[in-house]
């Protein structure tokens, strides 16, 4: 699967042009995509300005960094449960 050739900020500029009444089809070629990938942007990040989307990525990051050390967590709890119940 090929890499995202655009930042979200350059995607939300792009959304922006769309909302200042440039058409889908002529931005779609300045942009080198798809009307249906513009379809699919204007589904994922309507309405959001640049900072929204870097709090958003930041937000989450830190998510993915407590699911893992919540699943680290759990592990050890069922690991100490196991050698105390003498089943090591």
């Amino acid at each position: 699967m090929e890499r995202n050739r655009h930042t979200e900020e350059q995607i939300i500029s792009i959304l922006k042009a769309k909302e200042r009444g440039v058409s889908i089809a002529e931005l779609a070629r300045q942009n080198g995509v798809t009307e249906q990938t513009l379809y699919c942007w204007k589904a994922k990040y309507s309405g959001m300005e640049v900072s929204e989307d870097k709090r958003l990525r930041e937000l989450e990051t830190e998510n993915a960094r407590l699911k893992k050390l919540l699943a680290e967590s759990a592990l050890d709890n069922t690991a100490l449960k196991e050698i105390v119940s003498g089943k090591w």
